[in-house]
This record gives structure tokens, sequence and C-alpha cells, in this order.
């Protein structure tokens, strides 16, 4: 039970609420929270703000899970005690309001920020980060131990960011989408709340004796609004530059909480690969390995999503203002939110996801990312048809956001036709892929814009000679989006080059997307799909028939108990309907590519023939592009890619000791183990007298090779994967091998001999003797001896 407020102290407070969450129920424990939240005064609040947050978000490094929002679901009795207890007007809300009132703030330790911001702060570099600005505490202990001084806002909005990519313990069996999750309605929530299509954000419903609640220190107008410029200074220099200016313009206080959230979000979410690391390298792993779950990056969907419908609520006569006394500071934060907070580090993002995300139909949500943020006007929150709308093409205002982004469109692009042409294309899912991104950017007007941006970049050096002063600039690189506005550049080629070289290094050579290269690659990507589509259509004809054929005859060992005859091309359920899927996928995505690359149906069928595409079934058959090695064959890049599409196979056999191989579905386990047993026996004693009767060159010598030895492992004229060169004598000496008595075929056979015999009344011995006696006639008839 609670004490009145008056009478009890803060340390029993928190201590109170701690045995109550681990004691009572939890809608009990959240209806008290919110009457200590209502009843005690900031000053107490204060102590148990920290605990609170960690036992809902779990602590930072891992060891308390909290409310494990990513595994809440509505159908689970919590979810909507949790939902009403922290949406932006709930109690918890009411709760950071109530403590911003009075200016306290907590701790994050910068050992659990990204990657590259705890490096740069440690090797003494403050990076170019508004969220840190006048916010770091230097201890006497050094810099290791620095921590982020947060208001409490700042702090819940870290904590809520942090618990997504925070490793956690789940049990087994946790697992569920994180689109029905409570964590994921929350960011939704929150970024529509904070962040407003329409309307300004709810002003705080608090007010205090100070007034209303008091926003961060405001900002000099020298500072970046989203620095992410590429070039660093001091600890020092910058602490003293960013000390607050009592002439900031007023009304950036107005959205302050819609910028510390986008801050956080985008530094917790994005920044975990940094721009220097990825010019250098262009491998973010090196250093800073962070590997982004699929849940991760399908918050970071929503994320981008968002923004864009965002970005595009701005008024129309905001856009081309070139004063912004009479622009709101929300309606200035949604001209440039896509450019400087978002555009560099999500480039990075992606990048590495490209690179390093497995060969598998996951990546999707990568994908679907992407195709996201190339899409801005997917979101303008238009009614439209979406077969009217792809006829349609882009509207001629995105031109600019394409010129301005267009390492996205190109660079990315390149990134994708790398990984497909490593894929197997008769999976329906990675056919899915190709056709998803061969229709965006087959739409009208689109290519021909990312075209008209490449020329654009590489417009000669002399076109700029009146802007010698200038230099390029990374996207996030300029003064405070509030101070004074810069004069529009209407210099398309140099925003063009500022985009590509702020992004890429000045040294960067760039690959054009419609230049000749990437083209021979776009022409290996057709007949790879075609090669597929092909393979699909194998698969559709022959699955039925194959598995009618197996499903009765395996039984006896008389089918393919291995499945030999099935393509490598697809997975288990491609057959029936998936398999017309791919097939349609494939077609289209043959068509939208023609489009994109202006290839008309004659050059089709010319690039068909060239490049033999449209192979025969003996040219099927044959064994996959290979090269002699010293330990045998060797795929090459071709016969990997006629492998994975299943144009071109080996025949998969067992090639070790036949008496070893794996227990066969149409075998007795418990025989096939004991006939080993006695076999081994016979052997270990009676080996030398086979191994003489084997090498005797007459009649008796045949006959006991003919019974004795194993046949050779290779046959003539089939086709093997490749083996090293072992030696195989061990599996050919002379030897008794009673394994194929353990096959139920073999089994049958005898039981229907035995049964014919009784018929004839023979008894169980007679039966056994005329049974050996007819099986060792067969086998001297079929000796080689005799042929």
């Amino acid at each position: 039970s609670m004490a009145a407020p008056a009478m009890q102290q803060p340390s029993y407070l928190l201590a109170n609420l701690k045995m109550d969450s681990t004691t009572k129920p939890f809608l009990q424990c959240c209806q008290e929270l919110v009457k200590v939240i209502d009843d005690y005064p900031a000053k107490e609040l204060h102590l148990i703000f920290p605990w609170l947050v960690e036992s809902v978000f779990g602590s930072l490094d891992g060891v308390i899970v909290g409310w494990n929002l990513g595994f809440l679901q509505a159908c689970s009795n919590r979810y909507n005690i949790v939902m009403d207890f922290l949406n932006p007007s709930g109690p918890m809300m009411k709760l950071v309001y109530k403590l911003q009132a009075e200016e306290y703030k907590y701790e994050i330790p910068v050992s659990f920020l990204p990657g590259p911001v705890k490096v740069s702060i440690q090797e003494g570099v403050l990076p170019d980060c508004p969220l840190l600005n006048n916010k770091l505490h230097f201890p006497l202990s050094g810099l290791q131990t620095l921590s982020l001084a947060l208001n409490p806002f700042e702090y819940y909005m870290f904590m809520f960011a942090s618990s997504l990519i925070t490793p956690k313990n789940y049990s087994l069996g946790q697992h569920v989408s994180s689109l029905d999750s409570a964590y994921f309605v929350l960011v939704d929530t929150y970024l529509k709340y904070f962040l407003p299509t329409e309307g300004s954000v709810p002003p705080s419903p608090f007010t205090y004796k100070r007034g209303s609640v008091s926003p961060p220190a405001p900002r000099a107008p020298s500072v970046p609004f989203a620095g992410y410029g590429i070039h660093s200074t001091s600890l020092l220099k910058r602490h003293i530059s960013h000390q607050p200016s009592v002439t900031a313009d007023p009304a950036a206080q107005e959205i302050w909480r819609s910028e510390a959230l986008l801050q956080v979000f985008v530094e917790m979410w994005l920044h975990h690969y940094s721009l220097e690391m990825y010019q250098k390298l262009q491998s973010p792993q090196v250093k800073e390995p962070f590997t982004p779950t699929e849940e991760h990056v399908l918050v970071v969907r929503l994320l981008v999503k968002h923004l864009h419908a965002f970005s595009c609520s701005l008024k129309p006569e905001q856009v081309s203002s070139s004063a912004h006394s009479h622009t709101s500071p929300l309606e200035e934060l949604k001209r440039v939110v896509v450019h400087r907070f978002v555009q560099q580090k999500l480039y990075v993002f992606l990048q590495h996801c490209f690179g390093h995300w497995p060969l598998d139909a996951s990546f999707r949500v990568v994908l679907e990312t992407w195709l996201s943020y190339i899409q801005p006007w997917r979101y303008t929150g238009e009614k439209t048809n979406p077969q009217t709308d792809q006829n349609k093409g882009v509207p001629e205002k995105w031109r600019f956001f394409v010129q301005e982004n267009l390492l996205m469109y190109t660079k990315l692009f390149q990134g994708f036709l790398n990984r497909v042409v490593r894929t197997d294309l008769v999976n329906v899912k990675n056919a899915l892929m190709v056709f998803r991104v061969a229709k965006v950017f087959a739409q009208p007007n689109l290519s021909e814009m990312i075209q008209k941006g490449e020329q654009l970049f590489l417009e000669p050096e002399h076109v700029l000679h009146h802007r010698q002063h200038r230099c390029f600039l990374s996207p996030g690189h300029g003064g405070s989006f509030l101070s004074a506005r810069q004069p529009v550049v209407t210099d398309r080629v140099f925003r063009v080059k500022s985009h590509v070289y702020g992004l890429e290094g000045q040294d960067c050579q760039y690959k054009q997307m419609f230049g000749t290269e990437l083209r021979g690659t776009v022409l290996k990507l057709i007949q790879i799909i075609d090669q597929a589509r092909q393979t699909a259509k194998k698969i559709s004809d022959q699955s039925a028939e194959v598995a009618a054929n197996n499903s009765f005859m395996s039984w006896f060992g008389m089918g393919s108990p291995d499945l030999n005859y099935t393509f490598n091309g697809g997975e288990v359920d491609d057959t029936g309907a998936c398999v017309k899927k791919t097939h349609e996928f494939l077609e289209r995505s043959l068509d939208y590519l023609c489009q994109i690359f202006r290839l008309n149906a004659g050059q089709l069928s010319q690039l068909m023939a060239t490049l033999g595409s449209g192979q025969d079934d003996g040219n099927s058959k044959q064994l996959p592009d290979c090269v002699q090695g010293e330990n045998g064959l060797i795929l090459t890049d071709l016969g990997r890619m006629q492998v994975i599409n299943g144009l071109r196979r080996f025949e998969i056999a067992y090639q070790g000791d036949p008496e070893l191989q794996p227990i066969r579905s149409y075998e007795n386990a418990i025989l096939v183990r004991l006939f080993f047993k006695i076999s081994s026996l016979v052997n270990e004693r009676f080996g030398g007298h086979m191994d003489a009767l084997c090498s005797r060159p007459d009649f008796l010598g045949q006959l006991g090779r003919h019974y004795l030895a194993s046949p050779e492992a290779a046959a003539d004229g089939r086709r093997r994967s490749p083996e090293t060169r072992l030696t195989a004598e061990g599996y050919r000496r002379p030897r008794l091998s009673l394994r194929m008595l353990a096959s139920y075929r073999t089994l049958l056979m005898l039981l229907l001999l035995y049964l014919f015999g009784a018929l004839f009344s023979f008894g169980l011995m007679s039966s056994t003797l005329l049974i050996l006696t007819v099986g060792f006639l067969y086998g001297l008839l079929s000796c080689p001896v005799w042929r």
C-alpha cells in the first residue's frame, strides 16, 4: 500500500515500486504508477524515472529485458494496458514533461552509442551530431568513461530507440512479426504525433509555475540544423563554438521535441557505419561489426516512409519560397528533413546491407526499404489507382529529388545487380525481388531522369569555373536551417557533383548506370532470367510426373531415393502455382528491363541467340562449366551461375565406402546394422582367403571376383560431382556384403518365394536351399567368364 506523498521518502517510493513490480499483477502495477505520477512532485519522481524507463524498455546492456515490446501483440492481455501507458498523451509522457519542467538530466555512457560516434569521441573528436551539442560530461578519469547528459525527453526516446538494437536473451518461440508488435505500433504513433503531416505538434498539456515545459537550451545560428559534415574538429573547439547564444531564433523552440526524436531515431538506427570508413575501404564491417536484424530494417523502412509523407505534406507555396520569415519551424523542418537528416546515413546503411546480407529471401526487407526511399511520390497522400499511376509515370517535380539522390538509384541498382546474378531465380521469392526492382525502375520518366542526372555529374569541370571558390559539400554541411537561407543554387551540375563527391569522396570512379560496362551486366542478367524461366518451365512440366512415379516405386527402392531427378534451381515448394508465379515474374521482369534499357523485341531475340540462352535438352545435359584443378574439377563463375539456376548439374552419387553410405528409406535400419556387423566379422576373419581367391587367374578367381569384389564406383559416361583424388582401393578389396538383404524389396521378394514354396509343400529348409541354389546359378551364368 502507498503512503501519502507527504509522509514517504523518495527512497521508500522506489523500493516499494520495485517490490510491487515483482509481486503484484501487471495491471495493478500500472494503475499504481499512474497514481504515483499524478500525486508525487518531480523531485521524488526524478529518482524513479531511470528505473521505470529500464523496466519498460530494458537496460542498455540487455540484462534487463523490460516489457518485451517487440514480442507484445494485440492479442495479448497486456497490449492495451501498455499502449495506454506509453502513448504520446499517456502517463509516461506526462512524467517526462513533469521532469522536463524542472530541467533534470540523465546520463548515458558513451560506450552505448553507435560504433562510429563512440570511436570518434573516444579518439577526442566530436562528430557532427547535433544530439551531442553541449551534452558531453568530461570525467576526471579520461575520455573512456565519457557520458551524455540528456534531458528527460531525450533520455526516454534514447532508451526507446536503443531497445530495438540491444541484443537480448529471449526464450525460444517468442519471435513474432514486428509489424504486429507493440514496439512497431509505438514507433508509428510517436512519428505521427511528433512529426505530423497535418497541423502542428500538440503543446504539452501540463503547465507549471515556470510556465510551459522548458525546452533545451537554444541553438546558436552557427550550429548546423542536422550536421552530417565530413569535417570534424577537436572536442575543445567544438565545445566552445557550440555554447548557446541568447540571440537564437525563439521560433525553433516550437519543434524541439520533433527535432530531438528525429535525431535520436536517425543516430541509433542508421549511424552504425561511418562515411569515412565507407569511403576509404568500401567495406564498413572491417572496424564496425554491426549486423542489423530484419526487425531493425522494418523499423527503418517505417521511418523512411513516414519522413517522406512528412516532407510531402509541405505546403506548395513553402517549397519555392526564398524567405522563411513567414514559414513555421515545422514547415521548414519538412523542407530539409530527408536531405539533411537521412540521406547520407541511410545510403551507407543500405550499401552495407547490399554487400553483406545473406543471399536469401530475407533480403526482401532491405530491398523494400530501398524502394520506399527512392519513390517519395508514393507517399504524397494523394489517392491514386496503381494501374493508371504506373502508366502515368513519375511527376516532373521529382526530377530534382532523383538528381540529388543519384547514388541511391544508380550505385544501389548496381549493388542489386551484383547480388541477383549470384541468386537462384527459379526460387519464386527471388524472382519476385527482381520483378519488384524492374517494375519500379520501369516507371515512365524515371530512367530518363536518372540518365539526365548522370549527364549532369559527368559535365566537364570547366563548367564550374565561376564557382571555383566553392568546395563540394556533403549533404549535411551548411548553416542552421533556421538561420538566413543561403542563395538558391540554380546550378544543377554543382548540386549533383556535391551529392556524389560528398558520399563517395573526391576521387571516386563513378560507374554509369546507363554506361557500357553496366549494360553488359544487365545483358548477362537478362540471359540468366531467360534461362531460369526455361528451368521453371521444365520443373513445371516434369514435377508432377516424376513425383507420381517415385511416390510408390521408391518404397520398393526402384524409384530415385536420392532425388537425383530434381533440378537444383527450385525450393521444395516450387511446384504447381509457385512455378507458374516464378515464370510470370521472370517474364514481366524481362519486359521491364527492356523498357529501362531501351531494348526492342528484335534486339532481345538477337541477344538470346548470341548469348546462347535458348539451350536445348542436349546442351543442358552437359557438365557445368569447369576447369581441371589439382584435386579435381573446379567450377568457373559461369559454371556456378549454371548450377545456381538449375541449367546444368552434376549427378550426385555417393562416392565413399558403399558399406558405410547412409541408411536409405527403403532399408531396415536394424537389419543394415546387424548385417554390417556379421559382414565385418567374416571379412576380418577370412579377408586373406578372399584376397587369395580373387587373385587367382582361373575360373574360381573369376567367380570370386564376381561375388566378392565391389563394382567400380565411377561408371563410364556418368556425370559425377567434383571429388578429391583419394585412393579408393580400400573400398574395392574383396569382401562379403550382406547389405542387400536389409532392403525391403529383397525381403518382400524372399517372402513371396517362401509363400510360393509353401504352395508346393516345400519346408523352410528346402525353400532356403532352393533359393540359394537358384541365386548361385544365376550369378554363375552372369559371371564375366562366360561373356
